[in-house]
């Protein structure tokens, strides 16, 4: 078998060197980041979905802060808590002391209602109770973390809806007293709020039922007679405040006697002041009710449907009486009560 010669470089010349492979571009193999490849076209739809990304989350906060859904952390003393009369007069001690000892421990839980002011202020439209303990809490510890309170800012589209969710929120959160309740109907029409105490008591108190809202319009009586005289308003009893209106509305001399009482006691305590309403009351002598006599009261109509919602009928002294859910309806209310004050120009 013939053996292999093996080829070797003659004597004296130098080896080539191993050519060099061509450089080769190919967008295929472009790296970014950590080194993977990838195309560029992934880059650039990687740009445009973070792009978008941000777009919608800068869109859904700017969204969140117009529609008053973004709980923000203002500046305490910036908050106005006198910007609307507030139904409530005085804070239990007892549940303020409650409410600090949660803030205190816990941190505030829930976000007080507010309206941006035009002198960067903000006025406060609920959260009262709130407002007040983190304010008792940074005069009694001065610490940094009750300088400012959570907050949400509300865009109400008039006075009228700032009140209505005031008192919507503390029938919900604390019950008022019915004083307190009639008080704001009262105060809210003497700010021009709302055309007159039953149009404040429709929109106001839509939410409770019809009885309640009777009820809270016979201590508006209570209310614009005798809330300069009164020292513990909210310690009249439902039962007390109904007997009192009754007593007002048969004596006419019985506001001037209740007020001259109550001002001859000024350090009076509230039992006194209890006391001196019924030892008044008593002395209130109720006229009988003369026998009416004529015409036999006339037979009341069957109730007739004027629209979806609303019946009319006649009672037996002539007076129409409207019934129906559509009364609890504060813009249809509103509407009618427009459309009968408007009877009179046709």
């Amino acid at each position: 078998m013939a053996k292999r010669k093996r080829l070797t470089p003659t004597p004296g010349l130098a080896r080539p060197a191993p050519a060099m492979a061509p450089e080769v571009k190919s967008t295929a193999t472009l790296t970014r980041g950590l080194g993977s490849p990838r195309p560029p076209i992934a880059d650039v739809a990687h740009d445009a979905a973070s792009t978008n990304a941000l777009a919608e989350v800068a869109q859904t906060l700017t969204a969140a802060r117009e529609e008053g859904r973004l709980i923000q952390r203002l500046p305490l003393h910036l908050i106005d808590a006198e910007h609307l009369v507030r139904d409530r007069i005085l804070a239990d001690a007892e549940e303020m002391s409650v409410l600090k000892d949660s803030i205190r421990q816990r941190g505030q839980q829930t976000a007080i209602e507010v309206v941006a002011l035009e002198d960067g202020r903000y006025g406060l439209i609920s959260g009262w109770r709130r407002l007040g303990a983190l304010r008792d809490l940074l005069f009694e510890t001065k610490e940094s973390a009750f300088e400012t309170v959570l907050a949400l800012i509300r865009t109400p589209a008039d006075a009228a809806e700032s009140y209505v969710a005031m008192v919507e929120e503390n029938e919900i959160r604390v019950g008022l007293s019915f004083y307190e309740r009639a008080r704001i109907v009262v105060r809210s029409v003497d700010r021009d709020v709302f055309r007159s105490d039953r149009v404040a008591l429709a929109q106001l108190f839509a939410a409770v039922s019809r009885s309640k809202r009777s009820k809270i319009n016979q201590f508006v009586t209570i209310v614009r007679q005798l809330d300069q005289g009164l020292k513990y308003p909210t310690d009249i009893t439902e039962r007390t405040g109904l007997a009192l209106v009754q007593a007002l509305e048969a004596d006419e001399t019985l506001v001037h006697r209740l007020i001259t009482a109550l001002t001859d006691k000024p350090d009076r305590t509230a039992e006194a002041e209890a006391q001196i309403i019924a030892r008044t009351m008593s002395e209130t002598s109720t006229p009988t009710a003369p026998l009416i006599t004529g015409e036999r009261p006339r037979k009341h109509s069957e109730p007739e449907t004027l629209c979806d919602g609303l019946m009319l009928r006649v009672e037996k002294d002539g007076a129409f009486r409207l019934t129906g859910p559509a009364l609890e309806n504060r813009v249809f209310v509103s509407r009618l009560m427009d459309a009968l004050r408007d009877l009179d120009k046709a």
